[in-house]
Order: structure tokens, then sequence, then C-alpha cells
């Protein structure tokens, strides 16, 4: 989706460098064809509703989001205004989201204080088993599972 996005940039840059030595006449004259082609491609579709890949979706929003809404409405598009600023939101949500996700899956690891001390007090009491370690840990005031105190000394 990425490449597709920024292929999609780099032709529509290209297509404005192409409009920069145009007149306003021409512009507006490529406008109206431009219009009148959708128009054409939405009767041809009749009740289907054209699909997006979400690299269009993600230029379409990219593009029209800072035009006020009333302005979107004037615009000849091929799906309403309120759904290309939600397109806008959704692709803000999914960047957020990607950059909050934790950089680890599963539980976080246990403190490595926390795991020193339980290895000191099992090397300390070669008797003690997992669970006497779990129930000291409880008396310092620390809280950790017997299940965890189990692995720390498993893995150890």
């Amino acid at each position: 989706m990425l490449l597709r996005l920024a292929y999609l940039g780099m032709t529509n840059a290209f297509a404005m460098l192409r409009l920069l030595p145009m007149s306003d006449r021409d512009k507006d004259v490529e406008i109206l064809a431009l219009r009148h082609q959708i128009t054409v491609l939405e009767r041809q579709l009749g009740g289907d509703r054209p699909r997006f890949r979400p690299s269009d979706r993600a230029f379409l929003a990219a593009l029209l989001h800072r035009l006020p809404r009333d302005a979107l409405r004037r615009l000849r598009l091929l799906v309403r205004p309120d759904t290309v600023l939600r397109w806008h939101r959704d692709l803000f949500a999914r960047r957020h989201a990607a950059q909050s996700r934790p950089k680890r899956s599963g539980r976080p690891r246990t403190v490595h204080s926390i795991r020193v001390l339980a290895l000191r007090l099992a090397r300390e009491n070669p008797t003690w088993g997992y669970r006497r370690v779990h129930g000291e840990l409880l008396v310092l005031g620390i809280k950790v599972a017997a299940s965890t105190v189990w692995e720390i000394l498993k893995e150890a």
C-alpha cells in the first residue's frame, strides 16, 4: 500500500507540473471534461458503488482534508464528502494506533531487581520451593504471582 501511495503521489505531482503552463480557460475545460467523465462512469455503474483501494483512500483523504465541508459538497466526487472526512480520520487513527502499539507483544518482563531478589532467596535457602520464595516476597511487600516466581527459578 505504501508503495502504491508513493506512486500516486508522484504521478499527481507530475500532473500538477503539467498544469502550470496551462491557462485558466484550459484548466476549466479539463475540469468540465473530467466532471462529465465522472457522470458517465456513475451512470454506467448504476447502483454499484465504486471500489477504492486503501492507497486511493489515503491519497484522496490527504488531498481533500483541508477543504471546508461546503467546498467539498460543491465538488463532483465519486463518494460523499463525509466519507472522505471519515477516511481522513481513519488514516490518522491507524497512524496513531501504529505509533502507540507496544514494541514487544505479551506481558512485560518482571522487574530485574525482583528477579535478582527471588534468585538470591532461592540460592541462600536451597530447601525452599517456589511457593516459599513467593511467600517471603509477599512478606517483603513485593506483589508477584507464584507462577512468576516458578518461571524465574526455572529459567535460572
